[in-house]
């Protein structure tokens, strides 16, 4: 677009910051257009294909006839298939009527925000925080409010912390566990925690994120919404992308109160409708067969998060904690911050990812992209000769700087 059409744009719009997950792909991949070995540890997709009883419903599903609109809170037997997986692995005990599935999880947390929020409204984002809670709240009207916990706390809020934030203003509170960007993962304990300051505010709502579910390394995954106290209180976003490897399968569903459900629906029906058919019939096979395929990746990913971890340990000043679910490491390196190598000096944590990237040809994310300026993200969905590559390369770069 030229400067003179700017002025056409929204303030809404305007407003938005680019995704940085989506900008750093695209910048590796135009060095690797001009030639250059990049190794992408930028974007949070699984390098699996999906498992191929998934593959062979969907197809079946196509020859089945299941080529036209569905209804948009969900396919029937999806919303089946989502309430028996809630009841089975979390406890959580859904009626369909608040069920709603949608284009993405990322389309079932904007249903919610678009649904609740009113100028002034606020919402408490646990920090460090996936890229687009930040701007999601704002483009639905509201106020993001970030509530930081570092590396020392292993990137996790604490109920002393939540108590002190929450105000007369506070609508909403948005995590994830486990976490992107730190695959930090909340234990029941500490949602417990969490819950008896929640359940003194009647009307304030949790948003828990769940959709790296199934990638979690403790043996048991704990879900707030099923802490009775609070019960009526949380909506849970999940989806079929990170578990399942299913991310161009667009395929998100929530589990709410009844009110909300269908007012998410209502939002969602005059924007996009409801998600594709047949990936909703594949769906509902992969959430009630074998699971085995996606333990055999759970299992892949943390020998990958292992070698890692070591991998990062021996760089000198990079402090690194262990994460225990999703596929990420997020690795403090403001120790780095003022070094230079004679020809330019890291001042943050969008310098220190520009560096990687052009220096050792390794994308990363910026943690400033999360909340959190003094680390970088890097994914480890990528095969150990890539991440063992990058890792040298990684050392190789920081080595230079004094």
């Amino acid at each position: 677009m030229n400067t003179t059409s700017q002025h056409m744009l929204s303030q809404r719009v305007s407003s938005m910051s680019e995704s940085a997950t989506i900008r750093m792909a695209q910048k590796g991949r135009e060095l690797k257009a001009k030639g250059y070995n990049v190794i992408s540890l930028s974007l949070g997709e699984p390098d699996f294909d999906t498992p191929q009883h998934i593959k062979d419903a969907a197809a079946q599903a196509l020859n089945d006839g299941y080529t036209k609109y569905t209804p948009v809170p969900g396919l029937p037997e999806y919303v089946d298939a989502i309430k028996t997986k809630f009841a089975r692995d979390n406890d959580l005990h859904f009626e369909s009527n608040q069920i709603v599935v949608s284009n993405g999880a990322k389309q079932s947390i904007a249903n919610v925000f678009l649904s609740i929020l009113d100028p002034g409204d606020e919402v408490i984002i646990f920090t460090p925080y996936w890229v687009s809670y930040y701007e999601i709240v704002k483009f639905a009207g509201g106020t993001p409010i970030c509530l930081a916990a570092g590396i020392d706390q292993d990137f996790k809020v604490n109920a002393e912390q939540l108590e002190a934030a929450i105000n007369h203003k506070t609508k909403a509170i948005i995590f994830s566990s486990p976490c992107n960007p730190t695959g930090s993962v909340y234990t029941r304990d500490e949602l417990e925690s969490l819950a008896e300051v929640i359940e003194k505010y009647e009307n304030l709502l949790v948003i828990s994120d769940e959709i790296y579910e199934y990638i979690n390394f403790t043996g048991q995954h704990a879900s707030i919404g099923a802490i009775d106290s609070i019960r009526d209180q949380v909506v849970t976003i999940n989806g079929m992308a990170k578990g399942f490897s299913m991310t161009g399968w667009r395929l998100g569903y929530m589990g709410a109160p009844q009110w909300l459900a269908s007012a998410c629906s209502k939002v969602q029906g005059q924007f996009t409708s409801g998600a594709a058919s047949f990936s909703q019939k594949a769906a509902a096979v992969a959430l009630t067969t074998d699971l085995s395929p996606t333990y055999e990746m759970r299992d892949a990913f943390l020998k990958r998060r292992d070698m890692v971890i070591a991998g990062l340990q021996q760089i000198p000043d990079m402090k690194v904690n262990h994460p225990t679910g999703a596929f990420y490491v997020f690795p403090d390196v403001s120790a780095y911050y003022g070094k230079s190598n004679g020809s330019m000096v890291i001042d943050d944590s969008d310098d220190f990812a520009e560096l990687l990237l052009e220096g050792a040809h390794v994308a990363t994310v910026a943690g400033s992209a999360f909340g959190d300026n003094n680390c970088i993200r890097i994914s480890y969905a990528a095969s150990e000769a890539e991440l063992k590559e990058a890792i040298e390369r990684i050392g190789n770069c920081l080595a230079e700087f004094k």
